[in-house]
């Protein structure tokens, strides 16, 4: 285990930075969240995000800032692609550099993606390419200098870089047929549908949906279904005080321990402990 990988599952606090080089034969092993903030840096090529309900495909240049708890996971469709990952906590973050960001109440709390234009890229790498040095040396003065370059990183972006006002919402494909089961398992996720209802509304076979899905989205057809009803139950788990059977059962579970069990394995803790986390 490396150490991003570490600060991740272990949650540790303090700022780490890793750069790695992907290629089409990475695969994760599955969606997953962490307890502190991503920030996803694409240096060169490109790369997919399946970020909740949404699919994000990221270009050289872009950051894509992850909150607390979003299960996420990254395909790299495209071919090869440099990227780095910062994990950082709210409390890295000082209060002058809160206070420059675009919509400071709410940036830190919602996904977003902002953009380098190309002639300011060379700044913004040198920033991480110096944080990430620090975290493989990793000496007395690393933990205070990787958090330094975190404040320098965010108010270079804040200076230079564009952030899209409208929200970047939906799976973004150009194949309909993904488009269409992917609306209709937002819109009846609730009930009890299966792989066949949504393969009948958009007119192929479940399993010929289901490798087309995969392929768009990283993610088979079965599993859409249980990733959306796990994200929208995690949303009421933090929004209302309804019982976690109740919550399971609103969001299209028909047994509440199948929901425990599938909860914890793709957000690391019971929803029990999910609730206590807010």
């Amino acid at each position: 285990m490396n150490r991003i990988q570490a600060a991740s599952v272990l949650s540790s606090e303090g700022v780490h930075a890793e750069t790695q080089h992907r290629d089409a034969s990475f695969v994760m092993s599955g969606h997953h969240c962490h307890s502190c903030y991503e920030l996803f840096c694409v240096h060169s090529g490109a790369c997919r995000f399946l970020l909740e309900d949404r699919l994000y495909d990221l270009q050289a240049g872009d950051f894509l800032l992850i909150p607390p708890m979003v299960l996420h996971y990254t395909r790299y469709v495209f071919g090869d692609c440099v990227r780095t990952v910062i994990l950082f906590h709210r409390n890295d973050i000082g209060e002058d550099t809160m206070a420059c960001m675009p919509g400071p109440e709410s940036f830190f709390t919602e996904t977003s993606v902002f953009h380098v234009p190309e002639n300011e890229r060379a700044q913004i790498a040198a920033v991480l390419q110096q944080m990430v040095m620090e975290d493989i040396r990793d000496d007395s003065c690393s933990a205070p200098l990787r958090k330094y370059g975190l404040q320098q990183l965010l108010l270079l972006c804040c200076r230079v870089c564009d952030f899209p006002r409208e929200e970047m919402g939906g799976i973004r494909t150009t194949d309909p047929h993904i488009i269409r089961a992917a609306r209709h398992i937002s819109r009846y996720y609730a009930s009890p549908i299966t792989t066949e209802d949504v393969a009948r509304e958009v007119g192929f076979s479940p399993n010929y949906l289901s490798r087309k899905f995969r392929q768009a989205a990283g993610i088979g057809l079965h599993e859409y279904i249980v990733y959306i009803r796990l994200y929208h139950a995690a949303q009421e788990l933090l929004t209302t005080s309804d019982s976690i059977t109740t919550i399971a059962l609103r969001c299209g579970f028909s047994d509440s321990n199948y929901f425990k069990d599938s909860f914890k394995k793709k957000y690391g803790v019971t929803p029990r402990g999910f609730r206590k986390l807010a």
